[in-house]
């Protein structure tokens, strides 16, 4: 699922889809589209533009404006599991009838420059929705101050790794981010937050900070330093022993037993 950085890259790929006049819009997949019907979509966004590019977290959203000027619907884009953003400029971009990835097109908007916005998702499990409901999210994790991060970790009694998990009190850690940032810190996952000091606190809130600069500005949070190795057999990078695996949350989690104790 991607996670924070993932949707921050895709959101400044939409942000390339600003202030051009929509002239068509394919809504036809019922499924990625859903609760709307095909054509509620297409009908609310045609004639007018996109306004802007926002995130909270791993949600996505575009404001709009209808053809008179008035504001419009905001355009909710989830990416699921390995959807991705594509904004060209013109007709001559578009790719080639006949290739696999024209056929992974499940929602796409037209410009009046020949260019489109299109939802690329082979396994079909993207949304895109009209008004999407942010109500339920916690502040951005990216560039939260500390003391919001200390209170908002510390309002439950759960382990630290199912506080950060949970979009409610922090929006946009995944569980790949959640274990990198942990291993940074030194800190057990299964750690209740009522435990830790507020030592360990402002040490993983630096190291989260970190965490998403590095994965923003290196693609994703794959290229983490401890991910590649959370698999059987693998080792902590920092002192070689190796990783334990357990869950946590109900997530698949992986911790240095000798760094993270």
């Amino acid at each position: 699922m991607p996670e924070l950085p993932e949707v921050e890259a895709a959101r400044t790929v939409l942000a390339g889809a600003l202030r051009r006049r929509i002239t068509d819009v394919d809504d036809r997949d019922d499924w990625v589209c859903r609760p709307h019907r095909p054509g509620d979509i297409a009908a609310a966004l045609k004639g007018g533009r996109l306004t802007g590019a926002h995130r909270i977290g791993k949600t996505m959203w575009c404001d709009t404006a209808t053809a008179d000027g008035d504001a419009g619907p905001a355009l909710g884009v989830h990416l699921g599991m390995g959807g991705r953003i594509v904004v060209t400029d013109s007709a001559a971009q578009r790719p080639r009838q006949g290739t696999r990835e024209a056929g992974w097109d499940r929602f796409t908007v037209t410009f009046d420059d020949g260019g489109r916005l299109r939802l690329v998702d082979k396994r079909r499990l993207g949304r895109v929705r009209l008004d999407p409901d942010l109500s339920g999210l916690g502040p951005d994790a990216e560039g939260l101050a500390p003391a919001v991060f200390r209170e908002r970790l510390l309002r439950g009694r759960a382990a630290v790794k199912t506080r950060l998990l949970d979009q409610s009190v922090i929006a946009g850690v995944g569980n790949l981010l959640a274990d990198e940032t942990l291993w940074q810190a030194r800190i057990d996952p299964r750690s209740r937050v009522r435990d830790l000091t507020r030592t360990d606190l402002d040490r993983l809130h630096r190291n989260l900070d970190r965490a998403l600069e590095r994965a923003i500005a290196h693609g994703g949070v794959h290229t983490g330093e401890v991910i590649e190795h959370r698999r059987p057999g693998g080792h902590c990078p920092r002192c070689g022993a190796e990783l334990a695996h357990g869950t946590v949350g109900g997530r698949s989690t992986w911790w240095c037993p000798r760094d993270q104790a």
